[in-house]
C-alpha cells in the first residue's frame, strides 16, 4: 500500500466547553487570532501539505464551521456591489468550492472521544495512511504537517505523531513517548503513556495534535474499548499496533500554542501581534513582553 499521505481529518465536534459563553454560538474552531480563525490556519497548512481530501467530523450545533469553510457565493456578490472586490476575492481565495475541492462534513452526534470522531472519518478516508490536525493545536511557522509528511516518507511508515520537548512538571498534561532512539528530528518510540506525573514518565517527548496513521488504525479504533472518560481514545488506539506497525515522533520546527486554552489563545494572539507593525504602538502601551510558545 502507498505511504501517500491523501487525506486529512479535522475532528471539530468539541462543545469548547473552555471558552463559554463565546463558543455558546460560535464554535472554537471559528474564534480568530487577530482575524483568522482557527480552523483556517488548519486548513491552510493541509493545502500547503498536498493534502487532497479533507474531512470535517463536526456536530449539528456547529453549521457554522461549514459556512465558514465552503464558498459563499451569495456574499461575495454582495461585497462586490459594496464595492468590496479584493475582500470578496480574498474570501473566495480562501473558501472551498463544493465542486471542484474534494471537501467532506460528517457527523460525531454524541462526545465519545477523539477516537472515535477519527472512526467517523473511515467511510471516507483515501486510501493510504491519513492525517489527523487537531485546530486548536496551531503551530505557526514552517508547515508541521508538510514536515511529518516528508519524514513519513522517508521512513518505515507505522504511526507518526507530532513531538515537542516539555518540562518534566508538563509531562502530566501530554501523552508522553516512551523513546528507544533518535535520529535527526525523528524519535524512535515502543509505546506512549498517557499524562503521566513526572516521576513515571519514561521521556519529557510530548505528543501534541498532528497525527499521520496508518490506515489500520479504523480497524483498531472500531474494535477499541472505552478507556478514560468512557470514550475511545486515540492514543489507545495507536498503542494498539506499536508492536506491529512501529510509532515514531517527529520534532517539528515551529512554534505551538496551545489554543484550546484561553492562556494559549492570548499568547497565539501577542506573538502574532509582535510581528505586525500595525500593532506596535499597542502592544508598546501596554508594554507587553515578547510572548512565550505553549
Amino acid at each position: 500500500m502507498s505511504s501517500h499521505v491523501r487525506t486529512a481529518i479535522f475532528p471539530v465536534a468539541g462543545l469548547g466547553t473552555r471558552f463559554l459563553p463565546a463558543t455558546k454560538a460560535t464554535p472554537k474552531e471559528l474564534l480568530p487570532v487577530i482575524d483568522t480563525p482557527l480552523i483556517q490556519y488548519a486548513i491552510d497548512e493541509a493545502q500547503d501539505a498536498g493534502i487532497e481530501r479533507m474531512i470535517f467530523v463536526s456536530h449539528p450545533s456547529k453549521a457554522a464551521i461549514e459556512r465558514h469553510v465552503m464558498d459563499d457565493a451569495r456574499l461575495r456578490a454582495e461585497l462586490k456591489a459594496r464595492g468590496k472586490k479584493k475582500l470578496a476575492d480574498a474570501l473566495q481565495d480562501a473558501a472551498f468550492c463544493p465542486v471542484h475541492d474534494d471537501v467532506v462534513f460528517t457527523m460525531q452526534d454524541k462526545p465519545l472521544g477523539l477516537g472515535h470522531a477519527v472512526l467517523c472519518a473511515r467511510d471516507y478516508a483515501l486510501p493510504g495512511p491519513v492525517a489527523v490536525i487537531l485546530p486548536d493545536d496551531l503551530i505557526l511557522g514552517a508547515g508541521c504537517l508538510g514536515e511529518m509528511i516528508d519524514a513519513y516518507a522517508r521512513g518505515p511508515s507505522g504511526h507518526m505523531v507530532a513531538a515537542m520537548t516539555v518540562s518534566d512538571a508538563d509531562t502530566s498534561k501530554y501523552g508522553i513517548l516512551s523513546v528507544t532512539s533518535q535520529e535527526g528530528r525523528v524519535v524512535n518510540a515502543d509505546g506512549m503513556v498517557e499524562k503521566p506525573a513526572p516521576a513515571a514518565a519514561p521521556s519529557r517527548e510530548a505528543v501534541v495534535g498532528r497525527y499521520i496513521l496508518d490506515p489500520s488504525i479504523f480497524e483498531d479504533l472500531a474494535t477499541q474499548t472505552p478507556g478514560a472518560g468512557g470514550e475511545i481514545q486515540l492514543t489507545d488506539a495507536i498503542a494498539r499496533g506499536v508492536d506491529r506497525l512501529g510509532l515514531t515522533g517527529f520534532r517539528y520546527s515551529g512554534t505551538r500554542f496551545d489554543c484550546g486554552s484561553k492562556a494559549g489563545m492570548l499568547r497565539a494572539t501577542l506573538h502574532l501581534a509582535a510581528q505586525d507593525p500595525e500593532f506596535a504602538e499597542v502592544l508598546a502601551e501596554l508594554q507587553v513582553p515578547a510572548p512565550r510558545a505553549a
